[in-house]
């Protein structure tokens, strides 16, 4: 299954990224709205149906949007209308959308996934605390499909600002493969992005049948020829403690010795901690988190 990726928009006028937007969101209703049988979600009909899946009069019936089939018409049809997050939860919830299609419906629709949110907020305070007092080492906490759900603010600013991007952005695998910052800053990109692929595939053997995962691997491999190339390979490897080197923009290279320390069983949360290979990076570390007011 294969979810439509928005395209890039920061070097087009508003306007016209809003009509992108808008055009996109368009296609990914209709795309899910026409690949559901009506039988299931309990509608019955009889005869031929010119149009593949749901209409959308049962779409908006389903939906209990309130506002009836020219509310969604308008919808599909890319118009520029304002669109609640509880209408988006309940289209979601009639298009039968996984995690990922609905957090890109949220997206294209200009509002944040409140289930991205949730999980985020998931992480206790207690350990929000620690990664705070963490500073200067970089520290961040991911999920197996490598979502970061928490990180310091040092980790925040090992490549661009991590704040700026949207919830349902701040994956490492989405941002290695489609976010060229992340190709300049990391050393050794190829032998990093045909490490984490392969570790991927491995976490991965727990979650075969999870819509969620098959999505995030399918927007992925359509994003990213070099990802669908690894992909292929099925090479497999465990989460290990390694080296990494980052060409960080303000304080220079920097080598750390990344330690997994799992917070849940194999293959689940943990946390990663970045600490100095050399005296060195120690030192830029600290500048890094004095220029942030992480403090040292």
């Amino acid at each position: 299954m294969t979810v439509t990726v928005a395209p890039t928009v920061t070097d087009v006028p508003a306007r016209d990224a809003d009509e992108i937007r808008r055009g996109e969101l368009s296609a990914f209703l209709r795309s899910r709205r026409e690949r559901i049988a009506p039988e299931q979600v309990g509608v019955t009909h009889n005869g031929r149906r010119r149009t593949p899946g749901l209409r959308r009069e049962e779409v908006a019936q389903l939906a209990g949007v309130g506002v009836g089939v020219t509310w969604y018409t308008w919808l599909e049809q890319g118009r520029d209308i304002k669109v609640s997050d509880q209408v988006l939860e309940a289209i979601a919830r009639t298009l039968l959308l996984d995690r990922d299609e609905r957090a890109h419906l949220f997206t294209l629709a200009g509002s944040s996934d409140q289930e991205v949110a949730n999980e985020c907020a998931a992480v206790s305070p207690q350990l929000r605390a620690v990664l705070a007092r963490l500073a200067p080492y970089p520290a961040c906490v991911q999920n197996g499909k490598y979502d970061l759900l928490a990180y310091n603010r040092s980790y925040a600013r090992l490549i661009g600002d991590l704040d700026e991007l949207p919830l349902e952005s701040r994956n490492c695998m989405w941002l290695l493969f489609t976010d060229p910052l992340w190709r300049k800053v990391l050393v050794n990109w190829e032998d990093g992005a045909a490490r984490m692929v392969a570790n991927l595939r491995g976490l991965m053997v727990d979650h075969v049948s999870e819509p969620s995962w098959k999505s995030f691997v399918s927007r992925l491999r359509a994003a990213s020829p070099e990802f669908a190339d690894l992909w292929a390979k099925h090479d497999v490897r465990g989460i290990e403690n390694k080296e990494k080197r980052y060409r960080q923009r303000d304080v220079g290279l920097l080598r750390m010795d990344v330690t997994n320390t799992w917070l849940a069983p194999r293959p689940g949360t943990r946390l990663l901690l970045y600490t100095p290979a050399d005296a060195e990076t120690g030192r830029r570390l600290v500048k890094l988190a004095n220029l942030i007011g992480e403090g040292s």
